[in-house]
């Protein structure tokens, strides 16, 4: 496995692999690797015949006083992890080569996929969003990738960034890779280090909630009933969501009903000192229903 910090040496050392008409897989990620990045890389080789994954902590998508210290991880620990993994190729570039001095330009989703959600103004804002886009676009330039993989767990960050893809004519393939849960249900994240026991017995119930209400909407019951079941069992473990919301799964409208297009349900909720995110796509209820958007390729 070989490691590159330079966009220059990056795509020196992918020019053999692109003259022999080898396909490129890209996995981006900001360290702290955990089964859940693994599962992705695990995705991106089974597509790919080269793997490149990004190391790289943007300090552009975190706003003042938000914890960007829980996206970094031991970079030794992270490249072992990456070439047991099958990676042929990690750009890690410093933060001075990514935003050299001088640096101004930004890529901005605009519209519902960037401000409701996290992007919602009480949040973290659709700025959040706008480091997430640029810091992407910086890399899908750099590595020229054939397909790039993201998780579910973000699900609001990858319907942005495939809007961009989409806008901005990227030629490349995204594919959402399904959310991997610890046999409690419990979403991966890194940010559950920070759990104490108590609150990761606690923090289960989001996914609980998530089932809830994915139950309760198979079974035929409103938009209004499934949330309010889901928001009974996060009552119940004690937790106040920032927000418990339901939207359609393509471009984060509001979603009145599940007789239509595939909905995501969402959720965030702080559990002691970590921030938690978590949703689950439910298909349409009653009819045919449509390919879901997060788990086809574009």
């Amino acid at each position: 496995m070989k490691v590159v910090r330079d966009p220059a040496a990056l795509r020196e050392a992918l020019e053999p692999d692109r003259r022999a008409g080898r396909s490129i897989g890209l996995v981006p990620t900001m360290g702290a690797l955990h089964a859940g990045h693994l599962a992705l890389l695990e995705a991106a080789r089974r597509r790919c015949d080269v793997v490149v994954m990004s190391l790289f902590v943007n300090p552009r998508q975190f706003g003042p006083g938000e914890d960007l210290v829980a996206g970094i991880g031991v970079e030794v620990r992270d490249l072992e992890a990456a070439e047991h993994a099958g990676v042929g190729l990690v750009y890690a570039p410093p933060v001075e080569r990514m935003y050299p001095e001088g640096f101004c330009t930004s890529v901005a989703v605009s519209g519902p996929a960037t401000e409701v959600l996290d992007g919602d103004p009480a949040r973290r804002g659709s700025d959040h969003f706008h480091g997430v886009t640029t810091v992407v676009a910086k890399l899908f330039n750099a590595v020229g990738p054939d397909v790039a993989f993201f998780g579910r767990k973000d699900a609001q960050q990858a319907i942005v960034i495939r809007q961009m893809v989409r806008d901005l004519d990227f030629p490349l393939e995204i594919e959402v890779v399904p959310t991997v849960r610890e046999p409690d249900g419990l979403a991966l994240s890194s940010r559950n280090a920070y759990l104490d026991a108590g609150e990761r017995a606690r923090a289960t119930a989001l996914s609980r909630s998530l089932a809830a209400a994915e139950t309760a909407a198979l079974e035929g019951a409103t938009m209004d009933e499934a949330l309010r079941l889901a928001a009974t069992e996060l009552e119940a473990a004690g937790i106040d969501p920032e927000y418990l919301e339901a939207r359609h799964a393509d471009d984060l409208t509001p979603a009145q009903n599940f007789n239509g297009r595939p909905v995501l349900v969402a959720v965030a909720a702080r559990v002691g000192a970590a921030r938690l995110i978590d949703n689950v796509v439910i298909e349409s209820v009653g009819a045919e229903a449509p390919a879901n958007p997060e788990e086809e390729s574009q």
